[in-house]
């Protein structure tokens, strides 16, 4: 997926996947996945999609600041 968020382009397939979390099981509504990006740049962002209830019914990316990096991995 590819998203452009402040004249930065955010592009799954050209950025290396440093984590990924999975909440609840396949075919559950409220069930959904983030995975944390960094982009060739430095730049971090998440990607994330799910079930209609979820926080991500629809596929998004969404960046992250490099000093909340680490709050993400830990929580």
């Amino acid at each position: 997926m590819k998203k452009v968020i402040c004249k930065i382009e955010y592009d799954t397939d050209a950025s290396e996947l440093i984590q990924k979390k999975v909440f609840g099981v396949f075919g559950d509504p409220k069930g959904y996945e983030e995975s944390l990006y960094k982009t060739q740049g430095g730049k971090f962002f998440l990607y994330g999609y799910g079930g209609t209830e979820s926080p991500y019914p629809e596929e998004t990316i969404k960046r992250l600041a490099a000093d909340k990096v680490k709050a993400w991995q830990n929580s």
